[in-house]
Formats: C-alpha cells, sequence, structure tokens
C-alpha cells in the first residue's frame, strides 16, 4: 500500500479558510457584547429619566427612605413628609418646563442623551440650593440658640444676684438651703409655706416671689375648676374638650386646655373674674413685706380672646406668694391665709395665723379637686415632683408670657395632713420641660424627714364622719379661731389666733 503526502496547497488553504472563521466568531462575539453594554446602558438611561421625570420616584421603599432621610435633618431644616412631597412636585414641574423651553430652543425633540443630561443638570442644581437653604437655616438656628443662651445667662446672673439680696431674717434655716439648693443656678424664685397657718418658711429671690407679676397659665385650670364645680357645669363624667369622655380628674392631670375652655365658656366672663378675686388673686396677700405687687386681673376689652383666659391665663399676672395662699386654700378646706414672715424670737415661738375670709366654696369642691391635682403629680404633666413615701398634689403650667417661656408648679403635701406648700416659677429655658416640678419635687424628697409623713392616700370617710367634719368647721368658723397645728421651728406650741 502506498501512501501519498498532503498537498502543500491544500494544506495552506483550509488553514486560511480557519483562521477567517475564528476571526469572524471573535468579533462577533466582541461585537454582541458591547452591543448588549449599549442597550444596558441606554435601558438604565431611560429608565433614569423617566424616574426624574416622575419627580424622583423610584419604590415605596426608596420613597420612604427619602422622606425619612429628608426629616431626620437636624433643627429648622427638618422637613415633614408634606414639605418632601411638594418639593418633589416643585422639582418634577421645574424639570418638565426646563425640558420644553431646551426643545423650543433647538427647534427640536431632545434626544434621550440630552434629555438625561439636562434631568441631571436640574437635578443638581437643586440639591446644591436644598443644601444651601438647610446650611442657611441651620445657621439661624445656631443664631437664635446663641441668642437664647446669651438671655438665659443674663437672667441666671440676674436671679442669683437678686438672691443675695434677700433678707434673711425670719426664715427658716434649713428650708432655705434646700430651697437654694433646689434651684441651683437657674433664673427662678421659690415659695415654701404652710398651708394651715400661713407661715413663710422661705422665699428664694424674694423680688421675684414678691414683688414680680408672672401669667399664670395652666395653673389658672385650678381657679376655672373650682368655677365650674360650683356654677355646676361641670358634672361627674363630663364630655368636653376634643370629643371624648374626658373627666376633671384626667382633664386636671393631663392640663386639657379643650376641656377647661368648654367649662370656661359656660362660666362666662364676669363670674370667672369674681372666682378669681374670691381666691385671692388680683389683690395684695396682705404679707408683712416692705413691697408687695397686687397682680392683674383681665379686662375684656377689644381683641381680648375670652376662652384662652380659662386654660392659658390670657390677661392675669399673679405673684408667687399669690398661688402659695391660694394653694393653701384648697389644702386647708377654704381659709385665704394672710402669710407671714415671723421677725421675732416672740412671733416664732407664737406664731398668730392670720385668716383673710372663708372662702364661700362647698368641701365637696375642694374634695373634687385633690384627685385631679394628685394625678398631676402620679401620672400627668407633675411627673418631676413624684415623691415615693408620700402624696403630693400639685398643678403645672408652661406658656409663653411677656418675658418668654414661663413655668410653673403649685403644690402642697402631705395630702391628708398638709405642712408644705411650695410654688416654683421659672423663666427662660430653665421654664421647659416641667423644671418648676423637679425643683418641687427635691424640696419635698429632702424635708420629709422634717415635714413629711408615710403614703397618706386620702382615706374614704363615711356620710357621719363627712357631716361631723362639716359641722366642726362651720363651728370653729363662726367662733372665727385657727389653731396653728404645725409649730414654728424648733417650738411644740400650738397656738390660737383670732381670724382677721
Amino acid at each position: 500500500m502506498t501512501l501519498h503526502s498532503p498537498n502543500p496547497r491544500k494544506l495552506l488553504f483550509v488553514s486560511f479558510i480557519f483562521a477567517i472563521l475564528t476571526c469572524l466568531t471573535l468579533s462577533g462575539t466582541v461585537f454582541g457584547k458591547k452591543k448588549a453594554a449599549s442597550r444596558g446602558r441606554q435601558t438604565k438611561a431611560s429608565k433614569s429619566s423617566k424616574k426624574s421625570a416622575r419627580g424622583g420616584r423610584s419604590s415605596k421603599r426608596g420613597g420612604r427612605q427619602v422622606a425619612h432621610n429628608s426629616r431626620s435633618r437636624r433643627g429648622s431644616s427638618r422637613l415633614s413628609a408634606r414639605d418632601v412631597k411638594r418639593n418633589r412636585a416643585l422639582v418634577a414641574r421645574e424639570q418638565s418646563a426646563s425640558l420644553k423651553a431646551l426643545e423650543r430652543r433647538r427647534g427640536r425633540p431632545l434626544t434621550k442623551r440630552e434629555r438625561t443630561a439636562e434631568l441631571r443638570r436640574i437635578e443638581s442644581r437643586y440639591r446644591q440650593n436644598s443644601l444651601a437653604a438647610r446650611r442657611r437655616a441651620e445657621a439661624a438656628r445656631q443664631a437664635a440658640i446663641a441668642r437664647q443662651r446669651a438671655i438665659d445667662n443674663t437672667m441666671r446672673s440676674e436671679v442669683q444676684a437678686l438672691i443675695a439680696k434677700d433678707d434673711l431674717t425670719g426664715e427658716d434655716p434649713e428650708v432655705r438651703r434646700v430651697a437654694v439648693q433646689a434651684l441651683g443656678n437657674h433664673a427662678g424664685t421659690v415659695v415654701v409655706m404652710d398651708p394651715m397657718t400661713g407661715r413663710i418658711y422661705s422665699v428664694v429671690n424674694q423680688e421675684w416671689g414678691l414683688r414680680r407679676g408672672f401669667k399664670p397659665c395652666s395653673t389658672i385650670k385650678l381657679v376655672t375648676g373650682v368655677a365650674g364645680l360650683s356654677e355646676n357645669v361641670i358634672p361627674q363624667n363630663d364630655t368636653a374638650g376634643d370629643g371624648y369622655r374626658l373627666d376633671l380628674t384626667s382633664a386636671l392631670a393631663h392640663s386639657n386646655n379643650p376641656f377647661f375652655e368648654q367649662v370656661g365658656s359656660r362660666i362666662g366672663f364676669d363670674k370667672m373674674v369674681t372666682y378669681a378675686r374670691e381666691l385671692g388673686l388680683g389683690e395684695k396677700t396682705g404679707a408683712n413685706v416692705p413691697i408687695e405687687f397686687p397682680g392683674r386681673l383681665p379686662e375684656m376689652k377689644p381683641g381680648f380672646i375670652e376662652r384662652r383666659m380659662f386654660s392659658y391665663a390670657d390677661g392675669f399676672e399673679v405673684t408667687p406668694l399669690q398661688l402659695g395662699t391660694l394653694v393653701s386654700a384648697m389644702a386647708n378646706g377654704g381659709k385665704l391665709l394672710t402669710p407671714q414672715i415671723p421677725r421675732t424670737a416672740k412671733e416664732q415661738s407664737k406664731f398668730n395665723v392670720k385668716v383673710r375670709r372663708q372662702i364661700p366654696i362647698t368641701a365637696d369642691t375642694w374634695q373634687r379637686m385633690v384627685p385631679g391635682m394628685v394625678g398631676a403629680v402620679n401620672y400627668g404633666s407633675g411627673r418631676r415632683a413624684y415623691d415615693p413615701t408620700q402624696t403630693v398634689a400639685g398643678k403645672t403650667g408652661t406658656c409663653i408670657g411677656s418675658g418668654g417661656w414661663v413655668g410653673l408648679f403649685t403644690s402642697y403635701a402631705p395630702l391628708a395632713n398638709p405642712r408644705l406648700a411650695v410654688v416654683v416659677i421659672a423663666q427662660g429655658t430653665d421654664a421647659r420641660h416641667h423644671f418648676p416640678a423637679a425643683v418641687a419635687g427635691e424640696i419635698y424628697r429632702e424635708l420629709n424627714h422634717r415635714f413629711g409623713t408615710a403614703i397618706n392616700l386620702q382615706v374614704a370617710t363615711t356620710a357621719d364622719d363627712e357631716e361631723k367634719e362639716i359641722a366642726d368647721e362651720e363651728e370653729a368658723a363662726q367662733n372665727g379661731e385657727e389653731t396653728a397645728e404645725t409649730p414654728a421651728a424648733g417650738t411644740t406650741t400650738n397656738v390660737t389666733a383670732t381670724a382677721a
């Protein structure tokens, strides 16, 4: 068998054909990849264009994330969900108008690339403008904070200077020390007195406590509540306020403004002013101090919003000492006392109780006010005054007065046998977050060993016991005598004095 060698020409031709086919295959693969990549970029650009034209909407999750990021900005630049939605609509309208204007200038429809570039330019400009606006808002916020801090520091320095000028004659040293320590380096005043006798234990910052008037804010709801109960416009379970069932106890505890505005509208302007005057507002307390501010009652004049008087105390001005006598009257059953500072040793050893008048309010009215005041401290707006070892009754108040923020807390304790009435008023930043209630709470806790008792929730009495207590009170009122159950510091003698 004879073997023939391959023809060299045929081998060369086959190799040439194979090389050409290999090159064509590789070129097609590369071209296909480039085409696919180009198609992917066009699809992505088209989606981006549609997304921009829709105002930046992508998915629900993405939209929620954008809204969250926009709202989580600090300070005044924080945006609400409504603001975010409005801004998106503005951007979408601006993008649409800009694209139409560009098409009119060029006289032809825009290509996808031109459209995408224009949308990106608009979005970039919007982001820059938004960032600049946020920076301006943050700068304004920081400037406002700096101004408020300067005002607060000036006010605190002024208060410390006024405290240093206080006349300490006749004040209780321990009560004074605790009250000053509780107030600290804050702009405010503290009044501590005996609600049963009217003895003033201490007035920290006497200039503010005796001679300066403050807007009582929500503490005026004590007057509104007493007036509403006395005029029989507050039933046991009244539907008032925001349209849901709310009773007086919850309204006092949580300081519900609509409730007391509706109650006040049933009372009327004239009767409200009459009850406020009967409870000692708008007149001097008669304390044995050189100068005392009488306060101010509202006057009906054009532009006066009557309903705000019953919950926000518009038109009222009171001194801390007036609030002290008011809450003392609620604690002792309606006796409006004349507060006194025992200046001499004789006055301290034999303290005479002076009663200005017996407020014509029934015992049932006073008792119905108590649960709301206790609730304010136990679970309501005055929780920072809570004392686990005794029951505190109080009322908070926070609002904007003529000199900025005003915070108040008026209270007494223990509930069953009141021995301390504490009123705290603060101004400026110190008035926020119920700081006055925290000051009063510290005073009660620090003086608990001397004035407090064990937890003393009010014990229910029988009808016979209530009638006997009322008869005893009426007999004492007819005799015009008061017994000082809480003696002056260092004494143990109860004193009987004629009501003045």
